[in-house]
């Protein structure tokens, strides 16, 4: 019975992620997202009170799913500029294959102003990336005086944009590409000569799914 209910809540959250991904939060409604879900209004009001509800849970569920892998590459990637390039193409990633990262997104960007109610999760992840970054310097991947929370204000800042940019223009069918030219214009601004053959194929690769490990 456990299983059945957590099955439904997904399919709920999924529904909900859809719908907010196509219509936007304003112009969503229940109806659209009990069809995109495939439940019943009963199966969906026994889990979300509302649309405001159901929003914040995707919204949560989508920050999860970021921060899971991104603690999951962090912790199998020895040196820090590698994780971070690998958490972006991860990212990257979620947004092309999940309903969840997709619609989640939507929402913040659509309320991120200045100080809404979510514009704390950009503030969060400049600070986990500066983290990242200031520990790439002390490997000697990123050359000294560079601020890590200007850069990794920068990173946000970009990945922000190329994503949005891929959105618009390809329905995000090249956003691993364009991640790859974001790195490859970035990296040469700020990575010692020697360490740049490395990272450059490493912004190449292709992608890898952490969703398992």
């Amino acid at each position: 019975m456990q299983e059945r209910a957590a099955s439904t809540r997904q399919a709920v959250l999924e529904g909900a992620a859809a719908s907010f991904e196509k219509f936007g939060y304003g112009t969503a409604s229940l109806s659209t997202i009990i069809a995109h879900a495939g439940v019943s209004k009963g199966a969906m009001y026994f889990h979300f009170s509302s649309k405001e509800e159901l929003a914040q849970a995707v919204i949560d569920a989508q920050l999860t799913m970021a921060a899971t892998a991104t603690a999951v590459i962090v912790d199998h990637t020895p040196k820090a500029l590698d994780a971070l390039i690998l958490v972006t193409k991860e990212l990257g990633r979620q947004l092309q294959t999940e309903s969840i990262s997709r619609g989640g997104m939507r929402l913040t960007l659509e309320s991120a102003i200045a100080d809404g109610p979510h514009a704390g999760a950009f503030e969060e992840w400049i600070v986990k990336i500066g983290d990242l970054i200031e520990r790439a310097q002390a490997e000697g991947d990123i050359v000294d005086g560079v601020d890590p929370t200007a850069l990794g204000r920068y990173i946000v800042s970009s990945f922000t944009g190329v994503h949005t940019v891929s959105e618009m223009v390809t329905g995000r069918a090249d956003l691993q590409q364009r991640l790859t030219e974001m790195w490859q214009i970035l990296l040469p601004a700020v990575v010692p000569r020697r360490r740049l053959p490395r990272l450059l194929a490493l912004a190449e690769d292709p992608v890898i799914d952490w969703s398992d490990r």
